[in-house]
């Protein structure tokens, strides 16, 4: 079970790729929903603010809620094994939703498929941080985050390609097998294979904890299954409230007058905005992360203070999760957003999407990872530096994009800007696994991922979503209205840089301490 050949070595490259395909596989089950946004909104008869709820908020409470205490479970039982079940449970959700008759029943394999993806990039970047040299993290974790992109774009083309073939075939819906819509056979046919995938990822090696920095653990948690659902109580209401109590009664006040503040933000919202549904989800998802750190501080007082007292790490897991805010909106409302200002069928912008988002994000988000290594050696803050430039490159970019009335200017655009923008994903990785130990990193990645998840994916895509129908409802055309949209969420690119320009102010520090900080919180260096 445990693999201990040479850090950085071939096997070690091996692993990465099949990483790398797991990635794809789960970008392709995620994104596969924006290019049926138009068949689905038309069949269910829901609108933008709903399938912007589908993609994002669906998912992402689920996502980063469970991702917490499978962080943990990579951080103290068998990764690759996680990985291998979490690959079968949400390969099997994205199937199912090809049964969904109705916006509550696709929802709940969407709430499925985010607790089967929450399994895998916490501990694979826990994996490839064993397996590659500090000097290599950021190159690692950004080819492995390729897949992201590589993912996308497959799944906009495979699920353009499938709906076509499957009209064709089926004119009639009622001649279809089982009756299925194109949009559900195209759930089905990207779904079932992700199940053969996981056979795959349960062969693979697990390397010692820590080796690439010679911090190897010895100590083998005696209960991971205990510890996992230990966390799983912190995070999960209304378990949280049991969970704090035993904390103490000062404890479960604090976490009552949280519960009770966040109720009153989300009625608030819920009144200003409408869409109960999403805040209500939002602030479920809120709350629980607040409980699991109120537990996180008593319960294990050295991951609490490496990521909260560390400046630099606060500050670039809230920079960067706006940058996702960005990407994620634009990312998921592209393609209708062509199919509605442009006027092209969804084959084409399928393929032409599909085709630019694989190559353009592979480019983007590996070349940032190699530049970010290399500026790394020579300036500490040198991968925060290729943060600080992605929106600065990518803002013009997509300005661009959605005012040009040429549909191939527009296809150049969404190409470049699939170079650029990801550009900060392994960087980002790579720095917060930096600046904790190696026992830490898999829940402090989920943390990070769950920040990412909530800004970035929850309120992105949503949010621009809502903004479309506030427009359309005013009269505006859904194209204008979507681009308004669109154009409003770019905004995001502001906060991001003021807050990582921020951190570099105090990254040097942060590293320089990691070990001091460490020992001081009570952990055995």
């Amino acid at each position: 079970m445990s693999d201990d050949r040479d850090v950085g070595g071939r096997y070690a490259k091996y692993v990465l790729g099949v990483l790398v395909i797991v990635y794809v596989f789960n970008f392709i089950d995620r994104q596969i929903l924006s290019i049926l946004a138009e068949e689905i909104k038309a069949d269910l008869g829901i609108s933008d603010g709903d399938i912007g709820f589908l993609y994002g908020t669906a998912f992402a409470v689920f996502y980063a809620v469970f991702g917490i205490p499978l962080g943990k479970l990579a951080d103290v039982w068998v990764r690759t094994r996680l990985i291998s079940i979490g690959l079968a449970f949400w390969s099997l959700m994205t199937a199912l939703s090809g049964t969904a008759r109705s916006f509550s029943t696709l929802a709940t394999f969407r709430f499925g498929v985010g607790i089967g993806e929450a399994s895998a990039s916490p501990a694979a970047f826990s994996l490839l941080s064993d397996y590659f040299p500090p000097r290599l993290r950021a190159t690692a974790i950004a080819i492995y985050s390729s897949g992201i992109y590589i993912g996308a774009g497959i799944g906009l083309f495979l699920g353009g390609l499938i709906v076509d073939e499957w009209r064709t075939a089926f004119p009639d819906p009622a001649s279809a097998p089982f009756g299925l819509k194109p949009w559900q056979a195209a759930f089905f046919a990207v779904g079932l294979p992700g199940l053969l995938m996981a056979l795959w990822v349960w062969t693979l090696g697990e390397p010692r904890r820590g080796m690439s920095e010679d911090l190897i653990e010895a100590h083998v948690h005696p209960a991971p299954f205990r510890a996992a659902w230990d966390e799983l109580l912190t995070v999960l209401p209304p378990f949280t409230l049991w969970s704090t109590a035993r904390l103490g009664r000062r404890a479960l006040g604090i976490n009552l007058a949280s519960a009770a503040a966040i109720a009153a933000l989300a009625w608030l919202l819920i009144q200003v905005v409408g869409n109960a549904t999403q805040w209500i989800a939002l602030g479920v998802g809120i709350y629980a992360t607040v409980s699991w750190i109120q537990s996180l501080a008593a319960r294990d007082p050295a991951t609490f203070a490496m990521i909260f007292s560390s400046k630099a790490l606060l500050l670039l897991g809230c920079g960067f999760p706006f940058i996702s805010f960005v990407t994620y909106g634009l990312g998921f409302w592209a393609p209708p957003y062509l199919l509605r200002a442009h006027g092209v069928d969804l084959t084409e912008a399928a393929t032409f999407l599909g085709l630019s988002a694989a190559l353009g994000g592979w480019i983007g988000v590996t070349f940032g990872g190699v530049l970010a290594d290399r500026l790394r050696r020579r300036f500490v803050n040198g991968r925060l530096y290729i943060g600080v430039a992605t929106p600065i490159v990518s803002l013009p970019i997509a300005l661009v994009f959605l005012y040009t009335d040429d549909l191939w200017v527009a296809y150049g655009c969404n190409f470049m800007f699939s170079i650029f923008s990801p550009m900060w994903v392994g960087a980002a990785a790579g720095t917060v696994n930096d600046l904790v130990m190696p026992r830490m990193r898999a829940v402090t990645s989920a943390f990070y991922i769950l920040i990412i998840t909530f800004v970035g994916l929850a309120l992105g895509p949503f949010i621009i979503g809502q903004i479309s129908d506030h427009f359309i409802a005013v009269g505006m055309s859904d194209g204008d209205a979507l681009r308004i949209g669109m154009l409003w969420g770019l905004a995001a690119f502001a906060v991001a840089l003021v807050l990582l320009v921020m951190a570099t102010r105090h990254l040097p520090r942060d590293e320089a301490s990691r070990l001091t900080r460490a020992k001081a919180a009570g952990e055995a260096v």
